[in-house]
């Protein structure tokens, strides 16, 4: 049943990366009002169960930032963000938070999450998402989904919210910096 959990989320994911049309004005730039468009990824719709957050400072930092969420969904950040990409060990924390602030999806596990589930996220970057998936310590549930000002907690990788949140999220409507890239950042990891 996992397996088949597991095909579905990854054709999902590959489906609505395919189905996201580039919507900008000609010059690169993305519309930042237009009636029924959405700037960046918001395929679908914000999943039930989302919490949003708000006034979240983007400031850059050289120091450890204290969090008042855990995982965090925004805030102070290093100044060099995390490329996207599935990591096994822990990142620096506010290079995730950067991450998110350029449209990232951050999704955080469990160190000692199932090998099945582990290989469900490591299929999350399909179709060439905005992703980063790394491994987290002290998380209220097995799997958190964060973007900026945004969070769902998961019980497990068969959550079907868990697809939706990627879709919408990945470059989605709350993103700071819209159309800044995830990639060339740093693959540094800290476990």
């Amino acid at each position: 049943m996992r397996r088949i959990a597991a095909a579905a989320l990854v054709a999902l994911l590959v489906l609505s990366a395919c189905s996201n049309d580039d919507q900008s004005d000609g010059d690169g730039t993305m519309p930042t009002e237009a009636p029924g468009v959405t700037t960046g990824g918001g395929t679908g719709s914000e999943p039930e169960g989302t919490e949003t957050f708000t006034d979240l400072e983007q400031t850059h930092v050289d120091t450890p930032v204290d969090y008042p969420q855990t995982p965090p969904v925004g805030g102070p950040h290093n100044p060099v963000w995390q490329t996207c990409a599935f990591y096994d060990t822990a990142i620096m924390t506010e290079r995730g938070v950067h991450s998110m602030e350029h449209g990232a999806v951050w999704v955080t596990y469990s160190p000692d999450l199932a090998a099945d589930q582990v290989e469900v996220l490591k299929g999350l970057q399909a179709g060439g998402k905005e992703v980063l998936v790394s491994p987290f310590e002290g998380l209220p549930t097995p799997v958190v989904a964060s973007a900026w000002g945004k969070q769902m907690q998961l019980e497990s990788t068969d959550d079907p919210r868990l697809a939706q949140f990627v879709s919408y999220f990945d470059d989605g409507p709350q993103t700071p910096e819209l159309n800044t890239p995830c990639a060339q950042g740093t693959d540094e990891t800290v476990g």
